[in-house]
């Protein structure tokens, strides 16, 4: 079949000008099928190289270039679901611990959930807006689903692809499609995310805002009156996690005990939620000063924090180009 691909001297320079408007909403597509940034960065890498490939076969009249790399990353990102299992949060592995004081039960093994920053998804013009369906607590239920629901709800309800165009990407019929977003849409409420929240961002930041001064007041008070009474802690790759204000708290009085009360925080986001970096100076004669401890990430509901994420693994930190040390206080 003749290409209507208008190919210039420099075909590789009109690959990349057709191709590069859709990365970031790519690279959002593979993360919530997937739950891993850099397993997303590597297929959308992926996806480009099988359509670079493929360039000079691409037929306008059939597919827009958007349409045809989303089929081709659809396809990607289901072949390498055959060999992944789901990626979860703590609270997704088992029942919450009742002492705050409960040694921590460390699972490296564990292939957990990561986050995403949002500048690398950030861009108002496109589907990555959506932010409800960049949020922990949703891709983390996402990750229940079988691969191809997993495709047919993000394709449905989040890309809002008809029935007969989520059809032609997947090679099924419409009817398969509304079967299988039937069955994902309640395989979803199972775990608890009825629907995506999208929240007042300013209003929440300011709310994360509070939190940060009193972390870096080590404020045991001050944090307990803004989290919810059910508010969740976890803290991947530690198994271990609390839900209730009063085990949060507890647990909080045992960070600033074993660690000391010397901190430091930077505001960042994550998922389309406000977030902190967390530095701590365990000695005061450190010359490098506060060092990075921890990637905070917050849901907030009603000007309470309903959830803090807390990642600590270096390969979750490392997106986020956080410096690894901050000056003291002057």
């Amino acid at each position: 079949m003749a290409t209507t691909s208008p190919y210039t001297d420099d075909p590789a320079a009109e690959f990349a000008r057709r191709t590069d408007p859709h990365r970031r909403e790519l690279l959002a597509y593979c993360y919530r099928m997937l739950g891993s940034l850099h397993e997303a960065e590597d297929l959308v890498q992926d996806t480009l190289l099988r359509a670079w490939r493929a360039f000079d076969r691409y037929d306008a009249r059939r597919a827009s270039v958007r349409t045809w790399l989303y089929r081709i990353a659809t396809n990607v990102c289901l072949t390498a679901l055959d060999t992944r299992t789901r990626r979860p949060l703590p609270s997704g592995l088992g029942a919450p611990d009742e002492d705050p004081l409960t040694p921590l039960e460390y699972a490296p093994e564990v292939p957990w959930l990561q986050p995403v920053p949002d500048a690398w998804l950030a861009d108002p013009g496109q589907v990555v807006a959506a932010r409800g369906t960049l949020r922990l607590a949703w891709v983390a239920a996402v990750q229940y689903l079988t691969a191809r629901q997993r495709a047919v709800l993000i394709l449905r309800d989040v890309l809002d692809c008809s029935a007969a165009e989520t059809a032609a990407l997947l090679d099924t019929t419409p009817a398969a499609v509304n079967s299988a977003l039937q069955r994902a849409r309640a395989r979803l409420a199972d775990t608890g995310v009825t629907e995506t929240r999208v929240t007042e961002e300013a209003a929440d930041r300011l709310v994360v805002d509070r939190y940060a001064a009193a972390f870096e007041k080590a404020d045991i008070g001050a944090l307990t009156a803004l989290l919810a009474h059910d508010a969740i802690l976890e803290m991947p790759p530690v198994r271990t996690w609390f839900t209730g204000r009063d085990r949060y708290a507890g647990f909080m009085t045992w960070v600033f005990a074993a660690n000391g009360t010397d901190w430091r925080v930077l505001p960042t986001a994550a998922n389309g939620q406000p977030a902190m970096a967390a530095y701590v100076r365990r000695a005061a004669d450190d010359p490098a000063g506060h060092r990075l401890h921890t990637l905070q990430v917050f849901d907030v509901a009603d000007g309470r924090i309903t959830r803090n994420t807390v990642f600590q693994a270096p390969a979750d930190l490392t997106a986020f180009h956080l410096p690894e040390t901050l000056p003291p206080f002057p």
